[in-house]
Formats: C-alpha cells, structure tokens, sequence
C-alpha cells in the first residue's frame, strides 16, 4: 500500500515505533471472522508513533513530538458524546478496525486522538497505552480500598495488566485463575498472591478456601465467566466484565443477585483516561512490560500471529522500523 498522506486539515503524519497485536485481531483474521472490520484496512490500534506532519488546524502537537493513540474516534454530535460518554457513541470508529491502523511504518490519525508522551518512556512500555487505558477506566468503576480481595478470572495480558494495577493501588490478597502456565507463572511475578489452574468447578471451592467469606472484587477478563464471577464474589462486592464474546450467554440467579445486593457493572474502552496512563507509564514500579512475550520486526507479523493463536505468546509487539 501506499504511505499514506494528510487528507484532512486535522490529520497528522505519524512515523509508528512500535505497534502491538490484540486479541481482536486475532478475532477479525479468524474464519468466519469474529469481529467486524472494514476489508483491505491496515490493522492495528495499539501504537506508539512519533509526528512527521501536522495539517493546518492542528496546534497542538509539532514535527518531532511523540504521542500514543486512542484509536478510538466518536462523532462528537450524538447524545452520549455530548454528554462526555463517547465510548458510547452511536457513530463509534476505530483506526486499525474500521480505519487504516499502526502495523505499518506511516500512519495518519486526527490530532483528537494523539496524547504525548515523554521521551524516556521506553516503546516497549508506550505501545501499552491503549490497552492500559482501558484498565483504567475499568477500575475507576471498581476501586479498591486498602485490603479489598480480588479474584481475576483470566490472566491473559489484561488480567496481567488488571493485576499490576490492583497490586499498585493496594489491594489485599490478588487470586488469579488462568489454565496457561506461561500467563499462571507471570501473574505471581506481577503480584497475584494466589495463581490457580483453571479446570471447571474444582477451582471455586479453591478459591473459596482462600477467600471464605468471597472476593470483595472480580474482573471477568476472559468475557465468558459471568457464571463463575458471581459464585465468588462476596455480598456486597463488584462484578466487572471487562472481556467481550458476543455469542455467549451465562444463566443469572436474579434472586441471588438482589440478595446480596451486587454491583455488576460493563467496562468498555476508555473515556479520557489517557492522561493518567500516560502519567503512570513514567513510573519506575509499574512494570508493564513484564507482559510482552515477544518483540518482532513487523516482517514476521504471521509468525506473530501463529505464535499468539497457538497459545505460545503472551503480548506480541512489532517494529515497523
């Protein structure tokens, strides 16, 4: 394809330093695909990049300067956008979904979606961003207190990351539930004080027998274990379902569910909390980047993708350079 040029008077040139594969990507490359994307675009939406070029209307970044990108892109007009909810905007588009992406040298995206970052952020930590971002905004609907337990059901590179951050942030005791050995053995490394084997039923009593009385906190990051999520939380605890799998559906005990009055709450993307991850990066003890597996050159993107799709890789991050 050809590089791609300023269409737009908003839009920057970006030179990409590094780019990182999502498992949304693997669920749009999949047959039939699992996810929606529009043929022919470059994929890839978590990116770090330096700026070639601005158009005329931009101010607000200049030649040189090195950003991450929200690749998320709303209306601006909806109701939820005009109400500051546009995650939830009706007109929603992404780059590197609907919109050509970072797996490539050059990109363009409208400078809305562009934060700095600071020049000592490693690209191995900044290609994060996108996925951190999220999190964040996942826990801010779940805070913890200094104590508070929490169980997180699927320790792939967003429960990694949800165990990095509840471990920063002070939570009590971190139960990890993942049947990948490789992502068990980096949970402990981040911090989960317990990491167990996921094998059915066998693993709530288990998990029980560490927390009686039930977590004060359970993050579903796998998008399938609602059913689970709710068996050991405590009453009065939080539910987040973080991961998406459109085709499932789990049984609810609505009963259950008034009796002991949870909260369950739904996190998707992000809504301005760049700012804080951008922040959080720059910090010495939030070792993020103890979930990247592997760092290829952007020629071996199949094997990449092979590596992830067999269960080999953790977090894949590619240089286009």
């Amino acid at each position: 394809m050809e590089e791609p040029r300023l269409e737009r008077p908003d839009d920057v040139l970006l030179a990409v330093e590094r780019a990182g594969i999502c498992g949304t990507d693997l669920h749009i490359l999949s047959d039939p695909p699992r996810h929606p994307a529009t043929p022919g675009c470059i994929l890839g939406h978590e990116y770090v990049a330096r700026v070639v070029e601005c158009g005329r209307t931009v101010t607000t970044l200049e030649k040189g300067d090195r950003v991450v990108v929200d690749p998320n892109i709303p209306c601006g007009d909806c109701e939820f956008c005009r109400a500051g909810r546009t995650n939830l905007c009706r007109n929603l588009t992404a780059l590197g979904i609907f919109l050509n992406g970072g797996l490539a040298r050059y990109s363009v995206a409208p400078a809305s979606a562009l934060h700095k970052i600071a020049p000592d952020v490693a690209p191995e930590r900044a290609v994060l961003a996108e996925p951190l971002s999220c999190i964040f905004a996942a826990y801010d609907k779940a805070p913890a207190r200094p104590g508070d337990s929490v169980v997180i059901l699927g320790a792939g590179p967003i429960g990694l990351a949800f165990i990095l951050l509840y471990r920063k942030m002070g939570a009590g005791t971190i139960v990890a539930v993942e049947p990948r050995e490789l992502r068990r053995r980096i949970a402990s490394d981040l911090g989960a004080d317990h990491v167990l084997d996921f094998q059915g039923d066998g693993q709530l009593s288990r998990i029980r027998e560490v927390l009686p009385g039930g977590a004060h906190i359970v993050i579903d990051a796998a998008g399938t274990l609602l059913g689970p999520a709710l068996e050991v939380v405590r009453p009065g605890g939080t539910v987040v379902l973080f991961g998406m799998v459109e085709r499932t559906s789990a049984p609810v005990s609505q009963y259950d569910l008034t009796r002991k009055e949870l909260t369950i709450v739904g996190s998707f993307i992000q809504t301005n909390t760049f700012p804080k991850v951008t922040e959080a990066l720059r910090q010495k003890d939030f070792p993020i980047e103890k979930i990247i597996s592997h760092s290829l050159p952007l020629g071996r993107i199949g094997e990449a993708f092979e590596s992830m799709r067999k269960g080999l890789a953790l977090k894949v991050i590619l240089d286009p350079n």
